[in-house]
């Protein structure tokens, strides 16, 4: 069929909007039609130069939409049904059936590399040239995209369609990395390095926990007045000197339980582990670092530093608790988000960029 998409042809050019032949769902695909995909910070690594993800590329993995059609063997999703997409998954190995499936083996192949592990098109120009939309297994920037059995969550149709593509990945990191993975609860203290959609997520999920010590970090004055108004208890501007030591005496001297990182920048990383007490775990989920270098010490009295991937959550079930949550107005996530046209999305990603905008959602 004939879709609408934004395309990505260099790592350094703008996106294009070009028109592309999309192949049928296949055995296990979903076609969707999209109502609204964010733009997340992990689509930037299509910008990254090298060969990771294969140009050209339709990015955007945070999309919402309408089930249009279903492949051979789709069982659980039919035509007509309200769908957020989240990341792809094999379903089939030790880490997907014990309920961590960003955990996956396949996770690399199957979201990142935006190729079908059968390197058959998907998706091509007039012309006959392939153009690769395989991208954490939808590349939403677009009018339609194919999802799978794995990725494709439905959920009622009485919510904002076009606002729920970012609980599929960057609202779902956050929260769900504070619900599920550190485990958060009632009376603990936390401190979020990062107050873009993943962190600000965070906060209102540390809420949710009940947390009562909820200390937000960011350089943009505005993010850190919108984590306050969201549940944030304190905020810190990331200039200012000392930022471990504040923390410290925020948390009464001892350090905070959970810190938190989405930012991936060495320096903060250090900062969110000297921010922890002895006991205190700090959650990764920044994209983009080489490495760390972290004092041995901090982490021989028996701190502890976890990766964390898509909030260890299972999007089938999380997704609609966070929608629970939201009609409870306890997780007002459409407060993060900012809505451009499709055709928009180099001023969106510029806006994103600068720190303009938290989230945008592109609506084709």
């Amino acid at each position: 069929m004939q879709i609408t998409a934004a395309v990505l042809r260099a790592a350094d050019g703008p996106y294009t909007i070009e028109s592309l032949d999309l192949a049928d769902p296949g055995p296990g695909e979903i076609l969707v039609r999209v109502a609204g995909a964010g733009m997340c910070h992990t689509d930037l690594l299509g910008r990254v130069p090298g060969d990771l993800v294969a140009k050209p590329v339709v990015l955007g993995h945070e999309g919402s939409g309408v089930v249009e059609a279903v492949g051979p063997g789709v069982t659980g999703v039919t035509e007509g049904d309200h769908v957020v997409m989240s990341f792809d998954s094999c379903g089939a190995c030790d880490n997907c059936r014990a309920g961590v499936p960003g955990a996956c083996p396949q996770m690399m192949a199957l979201n990142m590399l935006a190729v079908p592990l059968d390197g058959t098109p998907r998706a091509t120009t007039a012309g006959g040239e392939a153009v690769h939309t395989r991208w954490f297994g939808q590349s939403s920037f677009a009018s339609h995209a194919l999802g799978t059995v794995h990725n494709v969550v439905p959920v009622s149709r009485d919510v904002p369609l076009e606002q729920l593509g970012p609980l599929g990945c960057g609202v779902q990191t956050g929260a769900a990395s504070v619900l599920v993975s550190l485990g958060v609860r009632a009376g603990d203290s936390i401190a979020i390095f990062g107050a873009g959609a993943v962190g600000l997520a965070a906060v209102m999920a540390a809420r949710v926990a009940g947390a009562t010590t909820i200390v937000a970090v960011d350089l943009h004055e505005s993010r850190l007045d919108l984590a306050r108004e969201l549940g944030a208890t304190h905020v810190l501007n990331g200039a200012d000197q000392d930022i471990a030591g504040q923390i410290r005496a925020i948390s009464g001297g001892e350090g905070v339980q959970y810190s938190f990182d989405s930012t991936a920048v060495p320096e903060v990383v250090a900062t969110a582990v000297a921010s922890l007490r002895t006991t205190g775990v700090c959650g990764l989920v920044g994209v983009g670092a080489a490495e760390y270098t972290l004092d041995a010490n901090l982490l021989l009295m028996g701190r502890t530093v976890k990766g964390i991937i898509e909030g260890d959550a299972v999007p089938q079930t999380f997704i609609p608790k966070m929608i629970e949550l939201w009609r409870q107005g306890r997780f007002p996530f459409e407060r993060l988000i900012t809505s451009y046209p499709l055709d928009q999305i180099n001023q969106a990603e510029a806006d994103a960029q600068s720190g303009k905008v938290v989230k945008p959602v592109l609506v084709p």
